[in-house]
């Protein structure tokens, strides 16, 4: 073992992608995000839009309510004359992410990825979020959008991730904080803070497992 992998999950506007992007460049090592849906649409011979669409969401005529009234998941895509389910197109992202785990020194944002790769010794998961004020502020000078439209974006946004997760961890929650090593609120310890804070506790990892370098 010789690699490390960096876990994030983030709540909308809280700058958990900006930092992970950060961490990977300043570490010299590479950020997967949507990446990973391009490598599951190749791996796969499907189109990438089916893995757009259901990019860290739950469909509302199957998924998790479904999951919890013991239905069985109604969505599906007809591709090529064959039927394509939410949780086939999950699987192949799952086989992505777990290659990525095998081969290189990375960090992957969102996707069920602590999940996926829990209980393995290089891998380290983290949860950033921030108060809904530093969130609402961040998402309108990024997205360019007034209060309103921020807030909603916020709101959808992290109710699919939640459900999202809750689905395919058979239950956990999104935001348990056992679920990481380290779980970072981004406005009280600040982005560049949030960013060391990791870089150190990478070095820690490093020295405990033995890897010189990444």
């Amino acid at each position: 073992m010789n690699n490390i992998v960096i876990t994030v999950a983030r709540g909308f506007g809280s700058g958990g992608k900006e930092i992970a992007s950060r961490v990977a460049k300043d570490l010299g090592i590479s950020c997967y995000e949507n990446r990973i849906l391009t490598l599951a649409s190749q791996l796969s011979g499907l189109d990438q839009e089916l893995f757009n669409e259901v990019n860290e969401k739950i469909r509302e005529k199957g998924g998790f309510s479904a999951f919890m009234k013991g239905l069985p998941r109604a969505r599906s895509y007809i591709t090529k004359g064959k039927f394509v389910s939410d949780d086939a197109l999950f699987e192949y992202q799952k086989k992505i992410i777990l290659d990525l785990a095998e081969t290189q020194s990375c960090v992957i944002v969102g996707k069920c990825a602590d999940w996926i790769l829990r209980g393995r010794d290089n891998v380290i998961s983290l949860y950033i979020e921030a108060p809904r004020d530093f969130c609402l502020k961040r998402t309108m000078e990024h997205m360019q959008v007034n209060e309103a439209v921020a807030e909603k974006n916020i709101v959808t946004t992290d109710k699919y991730r939640a459900n999202y997760y809750k689905y395919y961890t058979k239950g956990n929650y999104w935001t348990n904080p056992i679920n990481y090593d380290l779980t970072l609120n981004s406005e009280k310890v600040g982005i560049e803070q949030c960013v060391q804070l990791i870089e150190d506790y990478v070095k820690i990892k490093m020295n405990y497992l033995g890897i010189e370098k990444l």
